[in-house]
């Protein structure tokens, strides 16, 4: 069985996150912590399941500026490709930023910057994962699963501030 917590990044900024099996399996945002996102069941609530409790605690440090890596396990499914650009994700330090297409340059697909693109929109774990770290050639936001307003909020967590 799937269950989640929600954790406040901001005012009116709220993660879900979801464990199965000990592990961090996906998380969504919401304005509100008694507005669950689509595929979070008001039944399956579960604050102090013990993956859960830590990744609140971790994810309260980030809101914070107290962390820059999470430690909390979690599982990504998707394909070899995807997996290999969430990997990359990682690898981007807190308050830095890439673009999609230096992401696809080290993969070794030069020219795959919007598959890079297309991978991390897919990404079931944002700010665990950073997909919100990347952004477009010229330095603007390109697309975020959350919305580009809570792009910039968490980009705004980290010390960066981009342009419109």
């Amino acid at each position: 069985m799937t269950a989640w917590t929600p954790v406040e990044l901001a005012p009116g900024l709220w993660l879900f996150v979801a464990a199965e099996g000990g592990l961090l399996r996906r998380a969504a945002f919401s304005s509100s912590p008694f507005a669950p996102p689509p595929g979070f069941a008001a039944g399956q609530r579960r604050d102090h399941e013990p993956v859960l409790r830590r990744a609140r605690h971790e994810l309260d440090e980030y809101a914070r500026g107290r962390r820059r890596e999470f430690q909390v396990p979690f599982r990504l499914d998707g394909t070899q490709f995807q997996q290999d650009v969430w990997k990359a994700l990682l690898g981007i330090p807190w308050g830095e930023r890439r673009t999609y297409g230096e992401i696809a340059r080290a993969l070794g697909r030069p020219g795959a910057a919007r598959a890079v693109g297309a991978a991390a929109g897919r990404n079931p774990l944002p700010v665990i994962v950073p997909c919100h770290r990347l952004v477009a050639a010229d330095g603007t936001l390109g697309g975020f699963s959350g919305g580009l307003e809570v792009k910039r909020r968490l980009l705004a967590l980290e010390g960066l501030n981009i342009r419109r």
